[in-house]
């Protein structure tokens, strides 16, 4: 596993689990979060972002998290191993509201300077329907990776914690 990708809904543990995954295995850990929104929740352009995501998965090691459909082409192309988090609706939303309030008015660490915690009900919505919205096409692209992909859908805590627990040391 040198280049691994962890892609889920919002709030199921992406920046949690690659951290991990990071320190478990000595790679480099790169939060899409933290380059793709700039101060003040300001967006990347599309074309600028496709450019930048195509550059870092270039690298010959890393530990990326993100969604960011419009470039999980790219990243799956890379990519050895692929972890889909597919946690219940619920339990990413109970984990998104927990992380505005512990970060309420400050920026967390996986995430841009100048874009302070928030919680919007376009995101509560975004996190509800994704289940319906995105999980197909997600499974689909991940159903369709040659055979010497790596490919892991976790769907609990206790699945993540036993994939860790699996791997070896750096």
């Amino acid at each position: 596993m040198r280049r691994v990708l962890v892609i889920g809904s919002g709030g199921a543990g992406k920046s949690t689990l690659a951290r991990a995954l990071g320190a478990r295995l000595g790679l480099p850990v790169v939060h899409l979060d933290a380059l793709y929104w700039h101060a003040g929740w300001v967006p990347t352009p599309a074309p600028a972002w496709r450019d930048t995501v195509a550059h870092l998965a270039a690298a010959e090691a890393w530990v990326m998290d993100g969604n960011y459909g419009g470039t999980l082409d790219v990243r799956l192309a890379r990519c050895d191993t692929a972890i889909f988090l597919d946690l219940s609706r619920w339990r990413c939303l109970a984990r998104v509201a927990w992380r505005a309030l512990r970060y309420a008015g400050r920026t967390r660490p996986d995430m841009a300077p100048g874009c302070q915690e928030q919680l919007s009900w376009e995101f509560v919505r975004w996190i509800w329907t994704f289940p319906h919205r995105k999980r197909p096409a997600v499974l689909a692209q991940l159903a369709a990776l040659p055979a010497g992909q790596r490919v892991a859908v976790l769907r609990s805590p206790r699945e993540v914690r036993r994939f860790l627990d699996d791997l070896p040391n750096a």
